[in-house]
């Protein structure tokens, strides 16, 4: 982030709750003078009257004299986007950095109005690599049954002991309280299914006719509250790989959680590794999880895919950048046969086959 300070751009930060954006900020401000630097935490209703639908001239006395402008949780502001937009037009010679728990209004509010005007960054829960510069690869690989089963939140690495405790009170408390005060959100009880249900499904192709029916809404109101999980960082979606041959799955989804321990705490199931039967789907989302944390903060741009064909062959993870195809299949067992589908190395060439196991995942999520 630093890297772009000065260069005329508001500096968004968008992640779940509670994975240290406030702390990061704070940390990138500590050498700053405090006098000349302005903190709004737009989750205090006094913050969010200073900037809520002010006029330029309003904004521009607010904040002139300040070198650094910290908006916290600004999705709270109605009409953000449209205050970004005013206040990157002043064009005022201090640095304005906004931060957001959820994608929402965000994304909604500021792509359209601020166009051009700010620089976007995610911070996730820790990533492997991060924990393992922290400490080391050997350590953080003798942790990983703990990482399966309790994800990688900050207050969860830093306070094991009361993992559970805090991924409950996470999900109660933090998960949906951004989704749920979206105005397009009429039935909570439904969202809380769907979730529940997605996360039963782990690892597994969903179709959004069949979660209609198990949650007993229609399936546009699946693919919206879906969506809304999606921007507020609960879960993502990979969509299927399709070229080529007529028997490849076309319109497939895979959701995946950005945390383990979230995804336990849904469905309320902290067994350990070596009494479950999911673990398999628990090492697929760690690590996809884990791919996308690394592809984000390397700037690398690939896209991601499953694959699979109506007989059944497939490869659980395709990433394709510059024209260039890699695929990757996860085991939990490191022993495991793997058969490469012949039909897809054929048609595809990719430039890499890697199955990724708890002996070889280092160098896939570093």
């Amino acid at each position: 982030m630093l890297r772009d300070y000065g260069r005329g751009k508001v500096i968004v930060l968008l992640g779940p709750r509670q994975v240290g954006k406030t702390t990061l900020i704070r940390r990138l401000s500590q050498n700053a003078d405090l006098s000349r630097t302005l903190f709004l935490n737009c989750d205090d209703y006094e913050d969010v009257a200073l900037i809520h639908r002010k006029s330029s001239t309003e904004l521009r006395h607010l904040l002139e004299g300040y070198n650094f402008i910290y908006i916290d949780e600004a999705q709270r502001v109605d009409d953000i986007g449209l205050t970004i937009k005013k206040i990157a037009d002043l064009k005022m010679n201090n640095q304005v950095v906004v931060t957001g728990s959820s994608s929402l209004e965000l994304a909604n509010g500021i792509h359209e109005p601020a166009t051009g005007r700010t620089i976007e960054y995610r911070l996730y829960p820790f990533s492997l690599a991060e924990l393992a510069n922290h400490t080391d690869k050997r350590e953080q690989t003798r942790l990983i049954p703990h990482r399966l089963v309790y994800g990688t939140y900050p207050d969860i690495v830093t306070n094991p002991s009361h993992a559970k405790r805090t991924l409950i009170a996470l999900t109660n408390d933090y998960l949906f309280k951004d989704i749920l005060s979206y105005r397009g959100i009429k039935k909570p009880g439904i969202l809380q299914k769907l979730v529940r249900v997605l996360a039963l499904q782990l690892g597994s192709e969903v179709s959004y006719n069949e979660l209609s029916n198990l949650i007993g809404v229609d399936k546009e109101t699946v693919e919206n509250y879906i969506d809304l999980l999606e921007k507020s960082f609960v879960v993502f979606r990979l969509s299927s790989f399709s070229r080529n041959l007529r028997n490849e799955i076309r319109k497939g989804k895979k959701v995946y959680f950005y945390d383990n321990g979230v995804r336990n705490a849904v469905i309320s199931a902290f067994a350990p590794i070596e009494l479950r039967s999911d673990i398999g789907a628990l090492w697929e989302n760690l690590m996809v999880a884990e791919r996308v944390k690394r592809n984000m903060y390397n700037d690398c741009f690939a896209q991601q895919f499953f694959w699979r064909t109506h007989d059944q062959s497939e490869i659980d993870l395709i990433e394709e950048e510059d024209g260039v195809i890699r695929a990757f299949e996860f085991k939990w067992n490191a022993h495991a046969r793997v058969h490469q589908p012949k039909r897809f190395i054929e048609a595809y060439r990719p430039a890499q086959f890697a199955v990724i196991t708890p002996e070889t995942f280092w160098d896939f999520v570093s």
